[in-house]
């Protein structure tokens, strides 16, 4: 059966309530669920806890839906350069628990293998050890970290087929692979639509079985954060 919607709007219908856990892919401004986002403020479910490497950049991504006041909670590891982020925060209106990059992955990628717990030495000694058990393993001290899961997972890549199995493109993979598994459902939006059979099994980054929607984006801007250049010689 396929596994294709028609819009952005028609992917969402029956999965959004208020306070859900939404997993949402990208890594700066790249791999972001630019069409999904756009709806999910639509629909002004609110109380949200959000699971994404970071929240957007001022006018993009999901700085809509903190703007909009519609995220209670992010789960992150890295600010950047969103104001209205670092505002939030600061004046309490917004709850941030902030991860090591590599901690929030391996969480993400552990909720979809079905390991609720794991060990690890990054944040012994910090504020990021504060409650959590410890243990010595080969006279190291590691503490321990608890998985992630969504009720949502909405995940950008570049191609897929009426089956849900999903291609990412270069740095656009980032977060998105490891957060299509950790989703009660999860609903890709892809830049291409191929035909059964296109794809060599051996180059499918991640298979349909933990992909329950799909809808052609209908946004692409794959904006540049930070644009640095310099003078071309000659």
């Amino acid at each position: 059966m396929s596994k294709i919607y028609p819009s952005p709007t028609a992917a969402l219908v029956d999965v959004l309530f208020d306070g859900m856990t939404i997993m949402s892919g990208g890594f700066g401004l790249s791999g972001n669920p630019e069409s999904l986002i756009p709806e999910i403020r639509s629909a002004g479910v609110k109380d949200l806890t959000v699971i994404s490497n970071n929240c957007g950049a001022d006018g993009f991504g999901l700085w809509m839906l903190l703007d909009n006041r519609q995220i209670r909670k992010m789960i992150s590891s890295y600010v950047g350069d969103n104001k209205l982020f670092e505002q939030l925060y600061l004046s309490g209106e917004l709850e941030l628990e902030l991860n090591p990059q590599g901690t929030l992955a391996e969480r993400i990628r552990a909720g979809g293998a079905g390991i609720p717990a794991f060990y690890t030495r990054t944040g012994v000694g910090t504020i990021v050890a504060e409650g959590k058990p410890a243990e010595v393993f080969d006279g190291e001290l590691y503490i321990r970290e608890s998985w992630l899961r969504a009720d949502l997972s909405i995940v950008k890549a570049w191609r897929a087929d009426s089956a849900g199995n999903l291609m990412f493109r270069k740095t656009a993979r980032n977060f998105n692979p490891n957060m299509a598994t950790a989703g009660k459902v999860t609903i890709a939006e892809v830049e291409e639509i191929v035909a059964d059979g296109t794809f060599d099994p051996d180059h499918i980054h991640t298979p349909g079985i933990f992909v329950d929607r799909v809808v052609r984006s209908t946004i692409n801007e794959k904006r540049i954060e930070k644009l640095t250049t310099r003078p071309r010689s000659g």
